[in-house]
């Protein structure tokens, strides 16, 4: 096969999509020459790309019409792979370290928990093969959230993401199962929240002297016991969403801390989906994201 590469040194091919298909039934049928287990290292090693940007870890992942799949080399320290059930790396260079964290698993170590964080998996990881000692933690994702987070790799970059936050982000997307039914198709919630004594937030529509936050919404799919939500965020507080959609009574299901249910799905529903911003040191436009959990849509009426 022509285009088919035959080293690490090949740097790139593309792919065209023509009709709506799943990640890996569309390469199968392009890449007649790949055997199951080669494409199935394609996407373990991250070295495939949608659209020369998005870097694709799901296999189901649902392609369209007019999408290009760019195929790149593992050459160099990509080729590496954290082996861990609840943490992925999506991509990685000398300056930053994107993550695919899945529920359960804590951003950073608390006063009241071990080990079992990200930040100390991606610090173990980052000795193991000699990147040094130590990762930044730039943003965090609640515990029981899942989705795409990133991370710095001095301590450079990290004042630069965290100096230039609102700036080299241009978009952040979550989305959420909410209990029941909205009246608006589209909103806004702002609100100014404060932390309590048992670290529990609370939003107040007057100026008490908390952080402004800002919530859009979007209802993306519903039935008559959930919402299925798209949300962006302008500011990025702690339990930001959770707390803004139990303030307008649709919280999130799951989230029995902000006046949610017990879940179907077993988990708090939330999902950091989407993260673009300008490379803190490239200054180039990228961006990341991790496909809604099927349980989402399970609940939602969509699978």
């Amino acid at each position: 096969m022509r285009n088919k590469p035959t080293s690490s040194n090949q740097k790139q091919f593309s792919l065209k999509v023509t009709e709506a298909k799943p990640l890996m039934e569309f390469l199968s049928l392009k890449l007649p020459d790949y055997s199951k287990t080669t494409l199935k290292s394609l996407l373990t090693h991250r070295q495939l790309f949608l659209n020369g940007e998005i870097m694709l870890v799901q296999h189901d992942y649902m392609l369209k019409p007019g999408d290009r799949i760019d195929i790149r080399s593992s050459k160099g320290e990509r080729g590496h792979v954290l082996d861990h059930p609840s943490l992925k790396i999506i991509y990685e260079d000398d300056a930053i370290l994107v993550v695919d964290k899945k529920e359960g698993l804590l951003s950073v170590r608390t006063e009241k928990d071990g080990f079992e964080t990200a930040s100390h998996l991606l610090n173990t990881y980052m000795r193991a093969y000699g990147r040094g000692s130590h990762i930044y933690v730039v943003h965090r994702l609640d515990r029981d959230t899942s989705g795409v987070m990133m991370f710095a790799k001095t301590k450079e970059v990290q004042e630069i993401l965290r100096d230039n936050w609102n700036d080299l982000v241009q978009e952040r997307t979550y989305i959420a199962v909410a209990e029941g039914v909205f009246e608006q198709a589209k909103g806004t919630i702002a609100s100014y929240l404060t932390e309590d004594v048992q670290k529990k937030m609370h939003s107040s529509l007057k100026d008490n002297g908390g952080q402004y936050a800002v919530t859009h919404y979007e209802v993306v799919a519903a039935n008559k016991k959930y919402s299925l939500l798209k949300l962006n965020l302008e500011t990025g507080r702690k339990n930001q969403i959770r707390v803004h959609l139990q303030s307008i009574g649709h919280p999130v299901t799951g989230d029995t801390k902000y006046g949610g249910s017990n879940s179907p799905a077993k988990r708090l529903c939330l999902h950091a989906e989407t993260l673009k911003f300008k490379h803190p040191v490239t200054k180039k436009l990228v961006a990341f994201e991790i496909p809604v959990p099927t349980s989402f849509l399970r609940l939602t009426g969509l699978k």
